[in-house]
């Protein structure tokens, strides 16, 4: 049996969590690829570090130590910022290996230019993790694209705000108590900057942009406001008129071609598809022109939820290596 060997670059929650899934799931992934994959380098800052047990041997701080593996040809990236993330994944693809990656930071900025070289090289991109956590939005996307044409996109895009929010109506809280419980459960980072202020949604939106349309708007064009300056009265009035606070990433392609883009709070009603979704879930709804209206719903974040659709990604791109689809 052919043994392929992978990489994770970075090895906080999610690369934690990629690891854990390739090792439970190794037998059942092997029966159904007819390929062993092997773990064999893990890249971290630091070495001295073991983080799970067991992977001592196999860290190293050198993306060169990794592409030297012999057999090399799955990374998995879970970096957060965009750089050295871009530069490791284009060596990577340089080196023919497939490349996963969770980074919507450097995806959104990188993206395209990432997909063109891959191309290039004759090797695949999964991005499916960068937006909506386990929701499967960008492979059930590229479905539809081949017979539907999407014309506007609406979002619920990070789970923190949403958590926030909720928690605002349902119990009455202020931001900064909603805020506190979110951090306190691990749904918001020390600095909830980038979740609040609507900066983790903007990106995700900017994929889903490139995605749907080819293209997407000139970033400085686009609005983006945060949840932050909502207060429990203003969520109060709403919920006594029927309606919710909803942060809504949005994008559009009008008829003459231009599209635009916003982020931001939104009241919507019962009618609207993203009214109940609540807690940390995000949603997509997607407007084609065949299929009419389609509302995609799951969690945001988290270990698993994240890692499952890059090792699902995994399972993808190795089936259409050898021509059989893959679900696992």
């Amino acid at each position: 049996m052919a043994t392929i060997k992978a990489a994770i670059l970075g090895f906080g929650t999610v690369g934690q969590g990629i690891y854990h899934i390739l090792n439970e799931k190794r037998e059942e992934l092997r029966n159904k690829l007819g390929i062993e994959l092997e773990v064999a380098k893990i890249l971290v800052r630091d070495t001295t570090k073991e983080r799970v047990p067991g992977t001592a041997h196999l860290l190293t701080d050198s993306i060169e130590d990794v592409l030297s593996v012999k057999g090399m040809q799955v990374v998995f990236e879970a970096i957060v910022n965009e750089e050295p993330a871009f530069t490791y994944l284009r060596k990577a693809v340089e080196y023919k290996c497939h490349v996963i990656t969770a980074n919507k930071v450097m995806f959104a900025k990188r993206g395209l230019e990432l997909q063109e070289l891959a191309k290039k090289n004759g090797v695949f991109v999964g991005y499916e993790a960068t937006t909506a956590g386990g929701v499967p939005v960008i492979k059930t996307m590229k479905n539809i694209l081949l017979v539907n044409d999407v014309s506007r996109i609406q979002g619920i895009l990070n789970g923190t705000s949403n958590y926030i929010l909720t928690k605002m109506r349902a119990e009455g809280w202020s931001f900064d108590q909603a805020l506190s419980e979110a951090q306190m459960l691990g749904y918001a980072e020390a600095d909830p900057y980038n979740d609040v202020s609507g900066q983790d949604a903007f990106k995700k939106l900017m994929i889903l942009s490139a995605l749907a349309f080819g293209e997407q708007p000139n970033w400085a064009d686009v609005e983006v406001v945060g949840i932050d300056e909502i207060t429990s009265e203003q969520v109060e009035s709403a919920t006594e008129q029927g309606l919710r606070y909803r942060h809504v990433a949005e994008v559009e392609k009008y008829p003459n071609g231009k599209i635009c883009a916003k982020v931001g709070p939104m009241l919507v009603d019962k009618e609207h598809p993203l009214y109940p979704i609540d807690d940390v879930f995000n949603a997509v709804t997607m407007e084609t022109n065949y299929i009419g209206t389609l509302t995609l719903v799951g969690p945001g974040a988290g270990m698993y939820p994240t890692a499952s659709v890059m090792v699902e990604d995994y399972a993808e791109i190795i089936g259409k290596r050898a021509g059989f689809v893959v679900s696992i």
